[in-house]
């Protein structure tokens, strides 16, 4: 029997992939531990909040709000992430997630400008804006997915639900649409879609480059 097999599926992923998974089910069992504490060190606040601090803008990615949050970023990133790491390698592959999941909170915090800019200084809104955390790898997972949809086009994906085949490439692109349209329509919702939107611009940007550079595949 292969040696491979015989080390079970945790043990087969990639280093990155296995570390991130790792890293983010610590944290999260410390937040249960902890309660709000963490969320108000760890995640990203607006910089104009007083619990605003620049390492946040790396830790948020690494915090998540519960079970179900958590569960879906990261069996995302084991389902797209691997994929990549396996074709990019581990270093360049850490190096995407981090500046997607970066500029995720780069776009997050402007739309979060542009809305603070819009209420009043004294206003319960802008007080709970200041006061209100942004967890999560969703903005990195997004990129993950934007980049295997751009590596794996025509990779045939079978959704569960609605029960249907489609290429990575439209996969992607619904998903983008969606995040836009519900972005622009729930403005008040918990969900960052905007963040989203910024994972997938981020890792396309980063992508294009690497391929005019003709560095797509250096290990």
């Amino acid at each position: 029997m292969n040696y491979y097999q015989n080390r079970g599926f945790f043990a087969n992923l990639p280093p990155v992939i296995k570390n991130l998974l790792i890293i983010n089910a610590i944290m999260l069992l410390a937040t249960y531990i902890t309660g709000d504490f963490l969320y108000e060190k760890l995640g990203l606040f607006y910089p104009a909040s007083p619990f605003f601090r620049p390492h946040q803008i790396i830790t948020h990615m690494f915090m998540h709000g519960n079970f179900v949050h958590l569960f879906f970023n990261m069996y995302s990133l084991m389902i797209f992430g691997c994929a990549l790491e396996y074709v990019w390698g581990s270093k360049r592959f850490i190096l995407f997630y981090m500046a997607t999941g970066i500029g995720a909170a780069a776009i997050h915090t402007f739309v979060l400008w542009i809305t603070a800019s819009t209420l009043p200084a004294h206003s319960q809104a802008f007080f709970d804006l200041l006061r209100t955390p942004t967890v999560g790898a969703s903005g990195a997972i997004y990129g993950v997915l934007l980049g295997y949809g751009m590596l794996f086009p025509n990779n045939v994906l079978q959704l569960i639900f609605p029960p249907v085949a489609l290429k990575a490439k439209w996969f992607v692109l619904i998903f983008g649409a969606l995040e836009l349209i519900l972005g622009l329509t729930n403005r008040g919702g918990n969900i960052a879609h905007f963040a989203h939107l910024g994972g997938m611009i981020f890792a396309y940007l980063l992508i294009r480059i690497w391929r005019k550079k003709s560095k797509m595949y250096f290990y």
